[in-house]
């Protein structure tokens, strides 16, 4: 048995500002102890996890483009750089969202069927100089995620981009085409699109744009529209995945809509995190469709909900969340805007958020959050293709997500979200090292 080594890194607050520590420790024999052990498993394998990312709207991207050259260097090299974040998947919006400058569509007229006058200017001018800069960091292609807040307004019952309403009937077919056309229009420019959701939220009515799918509905529109467009255009290489909502409903909606009709046209669940935790219920996802990808396709902190200043306690709420969707087989992570202006918009709905970044427009000052300082410590450390590997702790006050990483060394994420420090013995294949996880803090081990 080979001997190993651990260094580990932490991130804590003073007076809010970062301390970040980088310590080691001595692996020794396991001497049979029996207290305050955290166990890894290194041959106890789970789900394979693609990476992290984050959404490049409309609002992003204008913000993104008021920005020095030195801030955007800054914020972008955050992100995409590996030696940083390693960001290598984006969302971004089908048409307009709540975090765009107003409503836009690709297609505004009812009688341009064949879609003779598509245009992405909006995109081109506040999305694409964003996604080409974060391409540039990254040095390669980049993972899109394309998902539609709602269909144009003429083919939706209420007529209006926003307050739900539904997909017409008669429109099914077309607003399928609808979306082929906006994969095939970033892929004619050179991007990735690897995959789409069919409907953001479809169960939320909201005062932005918006559109109502039931199970039914969503799982007709993909079996006798969507799908069928994707083989006409030659796009059955794209990654289909269904829900795309918050989590306290998504085994029925999975099980009401995948059988063995769908079952090869779905390549995975999308969910959010806004109704609270329901790990349990991404574990029965798990179980009920192993093969099946789990991605948590969007978070953030909203302002209608949590307050703006509690920037610590915020940065808690990311990491519970990752640890325990990680825990439960969720497979990526795309977070939500990856910079806003200092009151979290530009919204045209006034939904203001959080993000990792936000940049002061009055006095150009990019401020990094607290946000981003946590996504950092699972980002940085976990690899793409990383697995999911068994541990097991000796108390619910350190969380605690462990991986193998495909250089062979394992990471360990801790969360210590109480005030007091907590002692870890740390046991791996009858090998033990002793530390610390400093109260309120995040710590990340590297065992090599």
């Amino acid at each position: 048995m080979r001997k190993r080594n651990i260094r580990y890194v932490s991130t804590l607050y003073q007076e809010n500002q970062l301390k970040r520590k980088e310590e080691a420790a001595q692996f020794l024999a396991d001497k049979g102890e029996e207290n305050c052990l955290l166990n890894i498993y290194p041959s106890v394998k789970y789900q394979v996890f693609e990476g992290f990312g984050g959404a490049l709207t409309e609002s992003a991207g204008y913000i993104y483009n008021q920005m020095g050259e030195a801030q955007k260097e800054e914020m972008i090299r955050t992100y995409f750089g590996a030696e940083e974040m390693g960001y290598r998947m984006v969302r971004i919006p089908i048409d307009s969202c709540d975090f765009s400058l107003g409503h836009y569509e690709a297609v505004a007229d009812a009688e341009d069927r064949t879609f003779a006058h598509f245009q992405l200017e909006r995109v081109e001018k506040n999305i694409l100089p964003l996604l080409e800069d974060a391409q540039r960091i990254y040095g390669a292609e980049l993972e899109i995620m394309l998902t539609p807040w709602s269909p144009p307004a003429y083919m939706k019952t209420n007529r209006n981009r926003n307050h739900g309403g539904t997909l017409k009937p008669e429109y099914r077919s077309i607003w399928a085409d609808y979306i082929c056309r906006y994969i095939s229009e970033y892929r004619k420019r050179g991007y990735l699109v690897k995959r789409i959701s069919l409907q953001n939220e479809p169960k939320a009515d909201q005062t932005w744009d918006s559109c109502i799918y039931t199970a039914q509905q969503e799982k007709e529109f993909l079996r006798d529209y969507m799908w069928p467009a994707l083989k006409k255009n030659g796009l059955t290489d794209v990654e289909v995945f269904i829900w795309d909502h918050n989590k306290e409903r998504v085994y029925e909606r999975a099980c009401e809509i995948i059988d063995s009709t769908t079952d090869h046209m779905v390549s995975g669940i999308a969910f959010h995190w806004y109704s609270g935790d329901h790990f349990e219920a991404l574990g029965m996802l798990h179980e009920k469709f192993p093969e099946k990808k789990l991605i948590l396709s969007e978070a953030c902190i909203e302002y209608s909900k949590f307050a703006k200043d509690d920037a610590l306690k915020n940065a808690q709420k990311y990491a519970h969340d990752i640890i325990g969707n990680m825990k439960q087989g969720m497979s990526a992570f795309y977070d939500w805007n990856i910079v806003l202006d200092a009151s979290g918009g530009p919204n045209h709905a006034g939904n203001f958020c959080d993000a990792p970044f936000l940049y002061d427009t009055k006095h150009k000052v990019l401020v990094r959050r607290n946000t981003a300082d946590y996504l950092w410590h699972f980002a940085h450390f976990i690899k793409p293709g990383a697995v999911r590997i068994g541990s097991s702790s000796y108390t619910e006050a350190l969380e605690a997500a462990a991986f193998l990483n495909p250089d062979d060394q394992i990471v360990c994420i801790l969360l210590n979200r109480t005030g007091r420090d907590i002692k870890v013995n740390l046991r791996v294949e009858n090998q033990m090292a002793e530390m610390v996880v400093k109260a309120c803090a995040i710590t990340s081990a590297v065992i090599y």
